[in-house]
Parts: C-alpha cells; sequence; structure tokens
C-alpha cells in the first residue's frame, strides 16, 4: 500500500510561496508559505499536517490495542502537538505530544494506560518520525 501527496514551492524562503495536494483531493493547491510555517499567520503547514496524522493514526492503533484487549471504545479524541525547534542541524521536529481521552466502557485505568502505551510504540506514523513522543491519557469514567 502505498499513499502520495505533493507539493509545489515558488519564489525563495521567506517570501515564496507554496501548495500541498493530497491524491484524495482532500487538499488540492492548499497553500503554505514561511509566515503560515514559523509565524502566526493562519493556514496549514507541513508540521499541522503531521500532528493531524499522528493524531489520527493513534486513535486508529488505540482502537486496535483496546479491541485486542477485549474493549470497544465509545469514543477516542486525541491531540498532537508538534514541536519545531531550530537546532545545530537546523529545523527539526523535536517532540510530540499526544492528548488523549477516551471512553471505554469495561475499560479500568490499568488496561487503557497499557493500550494507550503500546498504541504510542505501534502506532506507524510514531514509528517513523525521530522525537521524543511524550502522552497523556485519560479514561474517562462511566457513568
Amino acid at each position: 500500500m502505498k499513499r502520495n501527496a505533493s507539493a509545489v514551492w515558488s519564489g525563495n524562503l521567506k517570501g515564496g510561496k507554496g501548495t500541498i495536494s493530497t491524491a484524495s483531493g482532500l487538499f488540492n493547491e492548499a497553500p503554505y508559505s514561511f509566515s503560515k510555517r514559523f509565524e502566526d499567520e493562519p493556514g496549514t503547514n507541513p508540521e499541522e499536517l503531521i500532528a493531524a496524522a499522528h493524531a489520527g493514526c493513534f486513535s486508529m492503533a488505540l482502537s486496535s490495542q483496546l479491541e485486542q484487549a477485549g474493549f470497544t471504545a465509545d469514543q477516542i479524541r486525541t491531540t498532537a502537538e508538534v514541536t519545531i525547534e531550530k537546532t545545530d542541524a537546523g529545523f527539526t521536529i523535536t517532540t510530540v505530544h499526544l492528548d488523549v481521552t477516551a471512553k471505554v466502557p469495561g475499560a479500568d485505568a490499568q488496561a487503557f494506560q497499557t493500550a494507550a502505551n503500546n498504541a504510542k510504540a505501534g502506532c506507524p506514523v510514531s514509528r517513523v518520525l525521530n522525537a521524543e513522543i511524550t502522552m497523556d491519557a485519560q479514561l474517562e469514567t462511566q457513568q
């Protein structure tokens, strides 16, 4: 299985502009730029897309881990925060923090934490990133 996306860039680093497209068409020439990436201009950027990919990948991996443990999640909500810093090697994604909250009927805290840790380690996006990955995972109590 292969997935692809493309980017086009025109101009220099700070003044140039580019677009990002995905084969699925979800993004079709979505604009990105230096100011969208390294400053506060609204719009997408590669790091935001990596965060979205990681949140989605992790949520599915957690669902799988829970299923293997005999549970089905009612809902898993994941936010991934990607940190990019200037290092000696240049701009580098140094950390990703996953913030996870889930409703999982019948699961106890220990089973949930085990599943979350396994998902964090086993998610394909986690495995491709050369960054420290931290996580806060909360199991919502059933009422």
